[in-house]
């Protein structure tokens, strides 16, 4: 695995740049200092801090944060109650991966869901707290898996490390071909992938987060109630009527979710209609029965995924005995979400998740190849510019209000009369037919026109083009259950499920938001998170597509360092400076180094910081002084600065230093100690004594992130 490190600040500082490349079984230290460097920022700045890892499907991803997670789960400080909680963080992750991950022809254990992980830390750095978001799962891998690719690891685990007795509880056998769910990909069993060791990880990871038998038992009736569902088969009548013709498996669907079976059998073969406030009942055709029975394995999968994530929610949320200290509490948050995805058939799945990846590379834009550049020229910093693709033009494309791909998508779900998926095509070729970024066969020439199908239509994405396949669609963005469905499950008797399917959802005749839709605006909101905090980034490189350890494709590495604007991101800091920080904060915190500043400097900002990098000896290629801030190119004049601060600590602790600095500008010649009592008001001696308090309580601890990472060797 080959894994780019690049720790900036809110405003783009480089404090570490690293290329780490392991092979085989070989550990790189380098998450642990990502770590390290990201909790001592958050520590001494008293700023929440984030990790943005990102990558391609199959790079690290996952694994990269499982390391960052186990150093703050190890290193912190705790107490007893503590322990539990790190325990807790920890176990979250193989519940996480058996429900959420699968395998892909990319990647054995790819997420198929997107996590945000905020960790609360209270002032003296202990871990204090736990919340997890979770984004977009694939809720079509449980009714359909391509070739070579798996359904979600918890099905398999369970057939093969479940106890005997609790298969024949839940009416199952082991073997997995015998469930159609399963072997859609032809690929129930991976010589990679041990399900038995698993699923006692699994086993064990419930029971440390706190979930009782009971809720385990409700849980695993679920997912079996899933697999039965998948064998649940409809037959057709004469005059074209559904019926369900396997009377064992619905009957098992119905105890297993503790739902009326009579009740579920009419729900999956009819559906409810409300028309001028009169209610009728609707028969479904063969094609509609399947729908509604995938929909309906969607659903309830898909749901309890959701619960699941708010259960261990719980178990992490802050205590009731932790609640006053939380004021002073800060946070480091950490995202590990879907990796950029090109696959043989792209679907309405993929389409989202490049989506989320264009929203990241412009986060990852804005925060530094942009903000840095344009900060120099307003501070009037001689430069020259580093030029960059800015996938800005990407994004619009995609969610533009009115005329961007999802709205068009919304569009046309929601147009009265006949549509389908190749009218949502011919819509995006009215509509967005001339951008540069979009190609249909229609609109193609040469040899693109052989490579694009009639019912795909092509983005060219930062990382890449992509065929997306329309077929599936429209059905997916409305990612509707039958009104009786819901109905059914809200009066299970099965507790999980009862909390997901609220009885006000069956009432209620406002449409629910798209899918399409929901997410942007999930996105929106995990932007303005990521946003308000200092990020640090861990981009991930896949050495290789074969999954093999030791062997390094460069021109596939080439690709991944080009498309990640990495290149153009070390242009930007060999030309650029190390540290910058605004007038009144670095001669806030400096000026006991200078006579001339300390205890207070009266005059211009600008003149003030000079006359104290003057005194300090700086050389004029080691900085740059701006319109309101000053500039420091290498990251050792700071690191010399902020020695001498240290040095000069002690003096200032022992309560005497401030009398001497005010006797030697009064051209005493003899340094007595201060007097034991408080100097008279409005004199030298108590304006330098209140100065002293001054920069103890506030400038000591205005330490700069870029003081913290001397192992990066910059």
């Amino acid at each position: 695995m080959a894994i780019v490190i690049l720790k900036t600040t809110r405003i783009g500082i480089p404090l570490s740049v690293r290329l780490i490349i392991t092979t085989g079984k070989e550990k790189g230290s380098h998450s642990y200092a990502i770590s390290d460097n990201t909790y001592r920022a958050m520590r001494t700045e008293r700023r929440d801090q984030c990790i943005l890892i990102s990558g391609e499907s199959g790079a690290g991803k996952t694994e990269a944060s499982k390391k960052i997670l186990l150093y703050y789960a190890v290193t912190c400080p705790t107490k007893d109650h503590m322990v539990t909680l790190g325990e807790r963080l920890l176990q979250s992750n193989p519940v996480l991966e058996a429900f959420g991950n699968a395998k892909t022809l990319r990647n054995d254990n790819s997420s198929r869901f997107g996590k945000y992980m905020d960790i609360q830390f209270d002032f003296k750095g202990a871990t204090m707290g736990g919340h997890i978001l979770n984004y977009l799962l694939e809720k079509s891998r449980v009714v359909h898996q391509n070739h070579g690719e798996r359904n979600f690891h918890i099905f398999y685990q369970l057939l093969d490390g479940g106890e005997d007795d609790l298969l024949n509880t839940l009416n199952l056998v082991r073997n997995p071909h015998n469930y159609r769910y399963l072997v859609k990909g032809n690929c129930p069993r991976v010589s990679s992938i041990s399900d038995k060791n698993n699923w006692k990880a699994v086993s064990k990871a419930l029971d440390v987060i706190g979930f009782t038998s009971e809720e385990v038992q409700k849980l695993l009736n679920i997912i079996a109630s899933v697999l039965h569902l998948g064998n649940t088969l409809f037959g057709e009548g004469e005059e074209g009527e559904t019926y369900i013709t396997t009377e064992t498996q619905i009957s098992n669907v119905a105890k297993l979710l503790g739902v009326d079976g009579s009740a579920l059998k009419e729900a999956l073969t009819h559906k409810k209609l409300t028309a001028k406030g009169e209610e009728m009942v609707s028969p479904l055709n063969f094609e509609q029965a399947v729908s509604a029975r995938d929909a309906l394995a969607k659903a309830v999968y898909g749901r309890t995924f959701n619960w699941l994530v708010e259960k261990i929610n719980q178990s992490l949320a802050l205590k009731a005995e932790n609640y006053h200290s939380s004021k002073d509490a800060s946070v480091i948050g950490l995202l590990d979400i879907y990796g950029f995805e090109v696959l043989q058939h792209n679907s309405f799945e993929q389409f989202c998740i490049n989506y989320c990846n264009e929203k990241l590379q412009q986060l990852f834009i804005e925060l530094t190849l942009r903000s840095e550049q344009e900060e120099y020229e307003t501070e009037g910093i001689a430069w020259e510019t580093v030029q960059y693709f800015d996938n800005k033009i990407i994004c619009d494309l995609i969610e533009e209000k009115h005329k961007g791909i999802i709205s068009i998508l919304d569009e046309e779900c929601l147009r009265p009369g006949e549509t389908c998926d190749i009218s949502f095509l011919e819509k995006l070729e009215d509509t967005v037919g001339g951008h540069p970024h979009f190609i249909t066969h229609k609109l193609a020439t040469g040899k693109t026109r052989r490579i694009v199908s009639r019912e795909e239509f092509r983005l060219l994405h930062y990382a890449g083009e992509v065929n997306y396949n329309v077929n599936g669609f429209l059905d997916k963005n409305n990612d509707l259950l039958n009104r009786n469905l819901k109905e059914v499950m809200y009066q299970s008797e099965n507790q999980i499920l009862s909390h997901c399917f609220r009885r006000e959802e069956v009432i209620d005749q406002k449409r629910p938001e798209m899918a399409a839709s929901q997410f942007k605006n999930s996105l929106m909101k995990l932007m303005e998170i990521l946003m308000s905090k200092e990020p640090s980034y861990v981009r991930c490189i896949k050495p290789n597509d074969a999954k093999q350890p030791g062997r390094f494709d460069e021109v596939l590495v080439r690709h991944q360092v080009k498309y990640l604007g990495l290149m153009e991101n070390l242009r930007v800091r060999r030309a650029g400076f190390a540290y910058r920080r605004r007038f009144e904060a670095f001669l806030q915190r400096y000026k006991p180094l200078c006579p001339e500043t300390w205890p207070n400097w009266n005059g211009k900002l600008a003149d003030g910081v000079s006359a104290l990098v003057n005194h300090l000896g700086y050389k004029a290629e080691e900085y740059k002084l701006g319109r309101s801030k000053i500039f420091i190119r290498f990251p050792k004049t700071l690191f010399t600065t902020e020695d001498a601060l240290e040095a000069k600590k002690p003096e200032i602790a022992d309560g005497t230093w401030w009398w001497e600095r005010v006797s030697s500008r009064q051209g005493s010649q003899t340094l007595t100690p201060p007097p034991p009592q408080r100097p008279p008001p409005g004199s030298p001696e108590e304006a330098a004594r209140e100065a002293w308090k001054s920069w103890i309580r506030v400038g000591s601890r205005m330490k700069d992130p870029g003081t913290q990472d001397r192992s990066s060797g910059l």
